[in-house]
């Protein structure tokens, strides 16, 4: 396939509002793509580079060569080019990279030159989010949307499952079930003002303590354990405790999920970026364990001795996880069969007041019927914090002022928006301190794709959480609505923008 094919689908799905056109543009490039061709065009046309990073600035694409004059560039001629570009490292890289993008514009026409600068920079926004791009692949091989949409989630990856079926059809969904050794995509929660409104919109519930630590997932065979991320990242080598930890489950095969956290010697919390840098690092990992040992607590469980547990309720699920991982290895929770009876309530009140005692970030309160919904922000786990707080993408960065003066310092803020974009809700410069300026300026200029004389703009893939007062009413914004009084509490390099907080989620507290 040609890439001038996929950058004329990416003008038509943007020029279009509605959802049925979009997904019917999808489909009919999809049945025109080849299986090898497909983990790249869906990845594209979702709006990302499979590379995730070349280390191109926007400098790079500001004068691209003279385009060429009819398109000869296939979809995977330019995927390789890529590739070419995020391998280049050492001495002179930049000077490399440039040379290998110039060539590659240069066998671009001017329509593809567009698209690829859009794709680079991180501002392709016609609207084709992994969603549309699940419908307009069922729709391509004659599945159900909601059967391909469980063979990603099982699967990992869209481009993966795109691959499979355009080469074997729908029959294919069937090979797709929860495998020990292949992640799946975690299940997400949605946010609360506080626990009486959870109690109110989930009936019966379990009350579970909320960690600041890193969200892992175990799957164990056997001696044999592997560890992954929240992004499917495997991070075994990295977590000796945590493994041997899982290898006292009373269970041969089993995929769990949970968080793993650095505690003091009090049993409290460090602080979540030691935690992080203790994940994060690759260097003498043996060193470290016994400095900064992390701790494994698990919360639920997917799979058990042949057994897929993803659709069972979670009640069910919870009671196997407790017949074979010892109570010092589970997270402390709090069954609420009856959320309305005020003693009930009373009882989640002192829960959640003791977990933030203990040093915790909250409570997290999920629905004792809900099913695992693997790869989605399902309404029936809702987190509750004491302090409002966002999971937001950086969009532009101002140079400071004073003492802040050559730090990028005051962050231009965004959620995402249901068409892929991210709607700026704010600004914030409170919360940092001179270690995080120090390592934004930096880190902000790889990202830029625009230099302006205030700051920088940049491609929208670094999330920091926030702490906040209230959502109030502004028509200086384009949702109509600013957040008070933000201040930065972290970055959370460990999410994607993907998971970043929707604008719905923060039109839901507005007060």
């Amino acid at each position: 396939m040609l890439l001038a094919d996929v950058a004329r689908t990416s003008r038509e799905i943007a020029a279009t509002s509605a959802r049925s056109r979009k997904v019917a543009l999808l489909a009919g490039v999809f049945r025109a793509t080849a299986p090898s061709e497909a983990p790249v065009v869906i990845t594209y046309l979702a709006g990302r580079l499979p590379q995730r990073r070349l280390g191109v600035g926007w400098k790079a694409l500001v004068q691209p060569p003279p385009a060429a004059a009819d398109p000869r560039l296939s979809v995977l001629d330019a995927h390789e080019a890529l590739e070419r570009i995020s391998a280049v490292s050492g001495k002179g890289a930049q000077g490399e990279r440039k040379r290998l993008l110039d060539a590659l514009l240069a066998d671009a026409t001017e329509d593809e030159q567009r698209f690829l600068a859009r794709l680079i920079g991180g501002e392709l926004r016609q609207g084709a989010l992994d969603a549309l791009a699940v419908e307009g692949l069922a729709e391509a091989v004659g599945a159900a949307p909601a059967e391909v949409r469980r063979a990603v989630m099982l699967g990992g990856s869209l481009g993966a499952v795109a691959q499979d079926l355009l080469a074997r059809g729908a029959d294919a969904l069937a090979g797709y079930r929860l495998e020990v050794g292949r992640p799946v995509l975690p299940m997400l929660a949605h946010t609360a003002r506080g626990v009486d409104e959870a109690l109110d919109k989930l009936g019966p519930c379990a009350v579970e303590e909320k960690l600041d630590g890193i969200r892992v997932q175990v799957h164990r065979d056997g001696p044999s354990v592997r560890i992954y991320t929240r992004t499917l990242d495997e991070i075994t080598d990295r977590l000796p405790e945590v493994a041997a930890a899982a290898r006292g489950i009373d269970a041969e095969r089993v995929v769990l999920d949970g968080e793993c956290i650095a505690l003091d010697a009090d049993g409290r919390p460090r602080p979540f970026q030691e935690t992080a840098g203790r994940v994060g690092s690759r260097l003498d990992v043996a060193s470290a364990r016994i400095s900064m040992p992390l701790s494994l607590v698990v919360f639920d469980l997917l799979y058990v001795d042949g057994r897929d547990l993803l659709d069972l309720p979670a009640a069910r699920r919870h009671a196997e996880l407790a017949r074979i991982v010892p109570e010092p290895l589970r997270m402390r929770r709090l069954v609420a069969a009856e959320p309305a009876d005020e003693q009930v309530r009373a009882a989640v009140r002192e829960f959640t007041a003791d977990t933030l005692a203990r040093g915790h970030e909250g409570v997290m309160i999920k629905a004792l019927d809900a099913p695992y919904s693997a790869g989605r922000r399902g309404a029936s786990w809702l987190k509750v914090k004491p302090v409002h707080t966002l999971d937001l993408v950086v969009l532009a960065a101002e140079w400071g002022h004073g003492r802040r003066t050559g730090t990028l310092s005051n962050l231009h803020l965004g959620a995402r928006r249901s068409d892929g974009g991210f709607a700026m809700l704010g600004k914030t410069f409170k919360g940092l301190t001179d270690a995080m300026l120090t390592w934004q300026t930096e880190r902000l200029q790889q990202l830029a794709v625009s230099q302006e004389p205030w700051g920088v703009i940049v491609r929208p893939e670094l999330v920091v959480e926030v702490a906040f007062d209230g959502v109030q009413r502004s028509p200086r914004y384009p949702e109509g609505m600013a957040l008070r009084f933000a201040r930065v509490l972290r970055y959370r390099e460990d999410k994607p923008a993907a998971e970043a907080d929707t604008v719905e989620t923060v039109r839901s507290l507005r007060t």
